[in-house]
């Protein structure tokens, strides 16, 4: 992921305090849009993917 296109959820409108994902075929990047130059989480495209599906399904209460 040398090449990294970002985009936040366009519900967040003008607001900056969201996170921000990258994605590519083999991971998704995770950062905080207030600290762009600060630390990314990465996880595999197939984690992400659970991720989303339980949060829309309501499994995911974090």
């Amino acid at each position: 992921m040398t090449e990294r296109t970002w985009r936040k959820s366009s519900r967040s409108g003008s607001v900056h305090n969201c996170v921000e994902v990258a994605m590519s075929p083999a991971a998704t990047a995770v950062r905080d849009s207030k600290d762009p130059d600060g630390g990314m989480l990465h996880v595999s495209s197939a984690m992400w993917r659970s991720f989303l599906d339980a949060v829309r399904s309501g499994r995911f209460r974090g």
